[in-house]
């Protein structure tokens, strides 16, 4: 890094850049040849990135860090490192239902009132929400993924003679004319069923509002309630329009999302648009060579019935591990990790949203990158996280079964959404308990 900040000199009490520091909770002790593991979903391209990361609060600090992938089930192989007695430091959870049964669980660390009131400063308040477990602060969102983005090839709509809708009936409308010009309008990844709870989701939020998804998140509202059964019904006016999806509902059901990207954005596009996170654009630009803001961009996901626009995000968050053997090296990289320097690094080097309003713009790689950045943090307190990674992963996160699968059937045949509402919430009762 070129230069100390005076948040990290504060956070460290630094002394000099480079060189042993003390970390946050003091005693003047360095951590100079202290290990902190870390554990998390992350590979390829992402692990990479944060590795960066890291690699800094390593500059900074002398401590070592470890990064150890769990792959994507996360609390399975955390369980098994605690049992076993080779717990992590800390994890990078990236569901707010695995934090909360981490929580319940007894194995997470409350953290530092430091580290705390750093967030407090730094990030609207939703997002603390979102960390904090009975009124104990457990998780520090440092990854966050906009999902109310809506990619699109702008020679596609040129050719059409469309523009970028503000509401989801003009959305409709303009699909009808793109598919009109010979091009499916949409790419979806019906396969990963994780897809079609976004599609959801952003629906519900634009059109019910932000009080009833949190009820419906909380299973407080009932999957029969009339809200849910109109979302479906406005998702479904997509799924069975004519020649709105490419290679039809069934076509739908066999496209995985990195191939969804690949119809609008590969050599021979078979789809105009594709809905989904602000992660298309690097499958985009990194798979398909396309540059990000000219030929593969985003409008955002349109106003749902006279709604707001809506606001979905995803997140990873950092927790400490109650059995991992270096709590004090812990607390300090979670303090560096609340900083807007350590979201920088990564914020360079693409494929990464945070929603610390500290964070410099200009430290994005790109224009779209910040343009989505700001669209996060002026989201404030509006912002709603995935439903679906609030809920039991029997519900909300798991191949096969629950929500997901039962929206892959409502892709399939979308003719009966009261019927879809109540096998959603059949399932939903069974995984809540209640």
């Amino acid at each position: 890094m070129a230069a100390c900040s005076s948040a990290l000199a504060l956070a460290f009490g630094a002394t000099a850049c480079g060189g042993d520091v003390t970390p946050a909770g003091g005693g003047g002790e360095s951590l100079s040849g202290k290990k902190v593991s870390v554990a998390g979903v992350w590979s390829g391209t992402e692990q990479k990135n944060f590795r960066k990361v890291l690699d800094a609060f390593s500059e900074k600090t002398g401590a070592k860090v470890e990064f150890i992938s769990t792959g994507d089930n996360v609390s399975t192989v955390i369980g098994s490192k605690i049992e076993g007695g080779n717990a992590p430091d800390v994890v990078m959870v990236p569901q707010v239902g695995v934090l909360k049964q981490f929580a319940e669980k007894g194995w997470l660390q409350p953290l530092d009132k430091k580290t705390e009131q750093t967030v407090t400063d730094n990030f609207a308040p939703v997002w603390k929400n979102y960390g904090t477990v009975d009124g104990d602060f457990y998780g520090l969102y440092f990854k966050a993924a906009h999902k109310s983005t809506v990619w699109y090839s702008p020679d596609a709509l040129d050719q059409a003679g469309v523009k970028p809708p503000k509401t989801y009936a003009e959305m409709l409308k303009s699909s009808a004319t793109v598919a009109d010009s010979g091009l499916p309008a949409f790419a979806v990844a019906g396969e990963d069923g994780w897809t079609l709870t976004d599609w959801f989701e952003n629906i519900y939020l634009s059109q019910a509002g932000p009080e009833k998804y949190d009820r419906l998140a909380a299973h407080k509202l009932p999957w029969t309630d009339a809200s849910v059964v109109k979302a479906l019904t406005t998702l479904g006016e997509l799924f069975s329009g004519k020649d709105l999806v490419a290679g039809g509902r069934s076509g739908a059901l066999s496209t995985d999302f990195p191939s969804s990207v690949g119809q609008v954005f590969g050599a021979d596009p078979e789809a105009a648009m594709v809905y989904e996170g602000d992660f298309v654009g690097s499958i985009a630009k990194e798979e398909h060579g396309r540059k990000i803001g000219e030929d593969a961009t985003f409008f955002p996901f349109p106003a749902v019935d006279g709604g707001k626009a809506p606001v979905v995000s995803g997140g990873d968050a950092a927790v400490v591990l109650k059995d991992g053997r270096n709590r004090k090296a812990a607390m300090a990289l979670m303090d560096y990790l609340a900083t807007p320097e350590a979201a920088e690094v990564w914020a360079g080097a693409g494929g990464f949203l945070s929603p610390n309003k500290k964070v410099d713009p200009a430290a994005y790689g790109d224009d779209t990158a910040r343009k989505t950045a700001k669209s996060l943090i002026d989201a404030g307190d509006t912002v709603r996280f995935d439903m679906s990674d609030q809920a039991p992963a029997a519900f909300g996160g798991t191949k096969g079964m629950g929500e997901w699968k039962i929206l892959q059937d409502f892709l399939r045949d979308p003719a009966d959404p009261k019927g879809t509402a109540a096998a959603l919430e059949a399932a939903a009762a069974k995984a809540f308990k209640n």
